[in-house]
């Protein structure tokens, strides 16, 4: 099972959450694919 949950706030990315795991990252109460949360360090 696939469903969406939001967009990347830095790049608009979908970030989905798949077979129960959220295939993203939350901080602060915003969205960022993996990508984009690597960057945030």
């Amino acid at each position: 099972m696939r469903e969406l949950v939001g967009s990347c706030t830095v790049c608009g990315k979908e970030i989905y959450c798949e077979n129960g795991f959220f295939d993203g990252e939350q901080k602060d109460g915003d969205l960022y694919c993996h990508e984009c949360a690597g960057l945030e360090d």
